[in-house]
């Protein structure tokens, strides 16, 4: 006999209304998830709790990272999710990210069984390289800190760590493997050696920051583009603030659609994510907040003009810039994002 599905919210989104993508492997992901990373300015404890209700109201997407330190506690939330039987494993559909300080051999496959056994499931549906180089910063820092020994992207060492996360897919640890914050001349370098190729790209995506290029090419190879940040994360830690940032809610052209459609800005945002074809992952630890952002994309679709509008809106304007990543000798942050289309220090080790 079927377990039978227990508190179910009352304002909860039926799962099966909620769009999905499907990946190359047939394997399908909704369209719309949970993000969880908020530890800048939220406890694992309220991170927990939202995940907790995001999925009693129906998200079945939720997106995870080991360095977010919080998925001991949102296994725990999954835990009660289960013995009550809110939800099965099968039913959920969760994301892990090996950090840039676990690239080493042997370190990523530690990374992953870590999060498995923190999150208290036996595999994770998607892995993904979080950032593309070893280069890593204290939890909390601000946006003046450097490591010294971070370096520029090399393709050898990518693929030292993409060779261990292709060996996850082959113990059966993850069911597909993908890359994060990744530019078209480093997937250019990659995709070619790659054994098993990846089914996602998470990317920042929101309406000032579209990038028409990356997301036109991550979907003509085949991947399915993931969009962080997608209202333009104004919870974001103030190392990744500058004073030139585009507040994405504050966008003209959105501000107009919202009233148009009598909803939040941050929830034209949404939309135009769900119905541009990218998955977006907001974060809310306030369950009207993030039960309207799953409802949104089962109601009252933006137009083709107002989609059309934001197009246009576009302002190019990137908020996690990752100048905390850099390494001695690159001269800014765009280093990191191969702007003119080469690879920073690629050519030359230690060299840009």
């Amino acid at each position: 006999m079927e377990t039978e599905k227990k508190n179910v919210i009352p304002e909860a989104v039926d799962p099966a209304q909620v769009p999905k993508h499907t990946l190359y492997t047939g394997c399908e992901i909704p369209a719309v998830g949970i993000g969880t990373f908020g530890s800048d300015k939220y406890s694992a404890a309220e991170i927990a709790e939202a995940v907790y209700g995001a999925v009693r109201g129906g998200y079945r997407l939720i997106d995870c990272a080991s360095v977010y330190q919080n998925e001991k506690e949102i296994g725990g939330a999954l835990t009660r999710l289960f013995e009550e039987g809110s939800v099965t494993r099968e039913e959920l559909f969760i994301t892990g990210k090996v950090w840039n300080d676990m690239h080493g051999e042997g370190m990523v496959e530690r990374s992953c069984r870590q999060s498995l056994e923190d999150l208290g499931v036996d595999y994770l549906d998607l892995y993904l390289v979080h950032w593309p180089f070893p280069n890593y910063h204290a939890p909390g820092c601000d946006g003046d800190s450097r490591n010294p020994d971070s370096r520029p992207f090399f393709a050898e060492e990518y693929m030292q760590v993409w060779r261990q996360c292709e060996r996850l897919v082959e113990l059966g640890l993850v069911r597909h493997i993908g890359m994060s914050n990744m530019t078209i001349p480093k997937l250019e370098a990659v995709l070619p050696q790659c054994r098993i190729r990846p089914a996602a790209i998470e990317m920042e995506l929101h309406p000032g920051f579209q990038q028409p290029e990356l997301f036109a090419y991550v979907q003509e190879h085949g991947m399915v583009p993931i969009g962080y940040c997608p209202i333009g994360s104004p919870s974001r830690p103030e190392r990744d603030r500058t004073a030139e940032d585009v507040a994405d809610t504050q966008m003209p052209e959105i501000v107009k659609i919202a009233e148009a459609h009598q909803v939040h800005p941050a929830i034209v945002c949404i939309k135009w994510a769900v119905q541009n074809g990218q998955i977006p992952i907001p974060f809310s630890v306030k369950p009207a907040q993030y039960l309207e952002n799953l409802r949104c994309a089962v109601t009252d679709p933006l137009t083709e003009e107002e989609m059309e509008m934001i197009r246009r809106a576009d302002k190019n304007c990137r908020l996690v810039k990752g100048q905390v990543f850099l390494w001695p000798g690159a001269s800014d942050w765009k280093d990191l994002w191969d702007e003119d289309g080469t690879i920073c220090g690629w050519e030359e080790k230690g060299t840009c």
